[in-house]
Parts: C-alpha cells; structure tokens; sequence
C-alpha cells in the first residue's frame, strides 16, 4: 500500500477536480450499443486478467494533455498496454509515465454523427492510439484504422483481421453482427450468453452427479445382494 504525503493527497485532490472524472453523458443511448460495450469490455478484461499490466476500461474519460482539461474524450473500450490494473476516475495520461491508449473501441447509436466520429477519429489519430474499431451494430458495419507511418490509416479487410495488439480475429456474422474470436478460439460472448452457458455448466454437472449416486446406489444395491447370496469382499465398480 503506496502512503501519500498530505501535500500529494491535496495535489491529487485539486488535479481530479480540474480533471473530472465524469462528462456528465450516459454510457449510452440504447440497450443494444450498452449491450456490446460490455461484451467488449468483458471479453478483453478477461482475457488479460492475469496480466497486471494490461489497463482495460469503459467509458473512462482519457485526458492525453496536462493543462488542458478541455481536450478530452471517453472511449466506449479502451485498452492499455505497460500500465497497471487498479482503479481510476479517469486516465490522466501524465500519471501515467505518459503512456497513450493503445487500442480503442467505439459502437455507434442512432444519436452518433458522422462529424462526431471523425472528430474522434483525429482525436485518435493525434494522441497515439495504435487501432482503433468502429462497429455500427444498427447497420452492421465494422470499421477499422491501425497506425501506419505515424498516422492511423483504413484497415481494407476486416473480415478474418487480427488486431497485432490483441490477438483476437474479427468478423461479422450473416446478420452483421461482430464476431470477435480469443487467441484460445473462444468467442467473446455477451452476459446473457455468459449466464446461458454457466447455467448449462450447473446443469451439466447436476447431471452427472445424479448418475453418480445412481450408480454408486446400483452398486451398494448389488453388493447387498451378492453378500445375501453369501459371496464376500465383492469390488463391485
């Protein structure tokens, strides 16, 4: 546990209410772009849960410059590389030995326009983010940049790419719908699908138990009858 001194606590204090940590705008404007952030969100946090120094967050205001509160923005999934777990109001790029955001996700509403999303695009492009993905789960469309020669530049095939950073393959399903696939072939799933599929595990081995005790009573059932018949120390398996 990292002690502060007064006067850094005090630093901290006055920095986080020049830099908030909320923009006052909701994480999002409808179930399904909510519903794919936290897809995203879970897959990519789970995925790098045993690295400590990998940074996923959501909607988590990045302020890449010191002395410029103004110039901020909130990616709907980020992700940094070199920087550790733990939790943050927001992701002050100074405190953090100046490391940008490395990859970013952004999943568009019908409230998005097209000016907003290329002002985040330059915004991206500026202040160093590596890849940057663009899925309009509405129209079904996927979108991605990855920096090139210092800018970030169009991805021409999506279908079947590989984010260099994170390993996982993207796709779009017949419906559009984003597929994105683990380094493991495991798919990222949704908390529905996470809840479906530890809901078939419980019943799955609820299953097995019950045939285990029903073997294990046949077995004793057995054992009780041989030993009427006078057979001893049978192993019945």
């Amino acid at each position: 546990m990292v002690i502060l001194s007064p006067e850094v606590e005090k630093e901290l204090r006055e920095e986080e209410r020049i830099y908030p940590g909320s923009d006052d705008k909701p994480m999002a404007d409808n179930t399904k772009q909510l519903r794919w952030i936290v897809t995203i969100y879970t897959g990519l946090a789970g995925m790098f849960k045993d690295d400590p120094n990998v940074f996923v967050a959501a909607d988590l205001l990045w302020y890449p410059e010191y002395g410029h509160p103004e110039i901020r923005v909130a990616p709907d999934v980020l992700v940094v590389f070199g920087r550790p777990k733990g939790d943050r109001t927001a992701y002050r790029q100074w405190r953090e030995e100046n490391t940008p955001v490395h990859v970013v996700f952004e999943i568009m509403s019908p409230s998005n326009r097209f000016h907003e999303m290329m002002d985040k695009l330059a915004f991206y492009d500026k202040y160093g983010v590596e890849e940057y993905y663009l899925y309009d789960p509405d129209r079904g469309a996927l979108d991605g940049w990855i920096r090139r020669e210092g800018r970030l530049q169009p991805i021409e095939q999506l279908e079947g790419w590989v984010s260099p950073r994170l390993g996982i393959r993207f796709g779009l399903d017949e419906d559009g719908q984003l597929i994105l696939v683990r380094p493991d072939g495991q798919r990222f799933l949704s908390p529905e699908e996470i809840e479906a599929q530890r809901e078939e595990a419980l019943r799955r081995a609820e299953e097995e138990r019950q045939r285990a005790e029903q073997e294990r009573q046949r077995a004793e059932r057995l054992a009780a009858r041989l030993r009427e018949l006078g057979v001893e120390d049978v192993d019945i398996q």
